[in-house]
């Protein structure tokens, strides 16, 4: 898939999936998330690197949120599968972050410092712009400190997603124009 339609898909699946737990109508976000998903790596020319590069950014991000929630710096909206872990849709956006590793943020592959800058001050503003569409909420005195922690994860997360991918770069998404 196109560098240009992987940002777009993960936009609008972003949106779909925040909007949905913020108006508790999730589970068609959820699906239709999950759907390209399916169909990114239905379409990647190593299905089978791709879909661990996947397993290991959603083990990843549930751990990290599930950390972040116990922690109390983060509530989440909706609770499903169980209140001790973070959310599904959380679950799909993690995945949804690494489907990006070969496609629109394949650019940043050699640049490990780039990226974890990037990932600390955009992580942070993701959860911000999803707390304000009402997906959840910081824990009590829980946004500087939350702030923080999230910077530090995804800071680490997206070199760290970048290391797990074996993907050589002319055989990734990069030759997409």
């Amino acid at each position: 898939m196109a560098k240009f339609w992987n940002f777009v898909l993960f936009q609008l699946g972003w949106f779909a999936c925040v909007w949905g737990a913020a108006n508790q109508k999730v589970l068609w976000a959820v699906a239709g998330t999950l759907a390209y998903i399916i169909f990114h790596i239905w379409r990647s020319p190593l299905p089978k690197v791709e879909t661990s590069l996947l397993i290991k950014g959603v083990i990843y991000g549930v751990s990290a949120d599930t950390l972040v929630m116990h922690l109390g710096l983060l509530d989440f909206q909706d609770e499903w599968p169980s209140p001790f872990v973070s959310p599904l849709w959380m679950w799909v956006l993690w995945a949804l972050v690494a489907s990006t590793i070969n496609g629109s943020l394949s650019w940043l592959r050699g640049r490990p410092i780039l990226g974890a800058v990037l990932g600390a001050i955009c992580g942070p503003m993701s959860y911000e712009a999803g707390i304000c569409m009402g997906a959840g909420s910081w824990g009590p005195g829980g946004q500087i400190m939350g702030f923080i922690i999230i910077g530090v994860i995804w800071g680490v997360a997206i070199p760290l997603f970048f290391y797990w991918d074996r993907t050589p770069l002319e055989q990734g998404f990069v030759k997409n124009p």
